[in-house]
C-alpha cells in the first residue's frame, strides 16, 4: 500500500504530466518545469490551481515552485496540515 507521501506524490506528478502531456515517468523531483519542459508562467497557474482544489489547499504567489520536488514537497507538507 502506498503511504500518504507516495500518494500525493503521485497525484501530483499526473497533474503536472497532464498539463503539458508529459509522461509522469519522465517527472523526477528535480526535473525544472520552465527548463527541463518548457513550462511557463500560465502552466505553473494551471498547475497551482489544479493543485489547490484537488488538496484544498492554497498555494501562496511568493512560494517559489520551479520543480517537481517543490510541488510535492509544498503539497504534502500543506495537504497533510489540512488533513490533522
Amino acid at each position: 500500500m502506498l503511504s500518504i507521501d507516495k500518494k500525493i506524490e503521485k497525484e501530483v506528478v499526473r497533474i503536472i504530466s497532464k498539463t503539458k502531456k508529459i509522461q509522469p515517468a519522465r517527472l523526477q523531483p528535480d526535473s525544472n518545469l520552465e527548463k527541463s519542459f518548457g513550462f511557463d508562467t500560465v502552466d505553473v497557474v494551471d498547475i497551482i490551481i489544479e493543485l489547490e482544489k484537488n488538496f484544498h489547499i492554497i498555494i501562496p504567489d511568493e512560494v517559489p515552485i520551479n520543480t517537481v520536488g517543490d510541488f510535492v514537497d509544498y503539497v504534502s507538507a500543506h495537504a497533510l496540515k489540512n488533513a490533522s
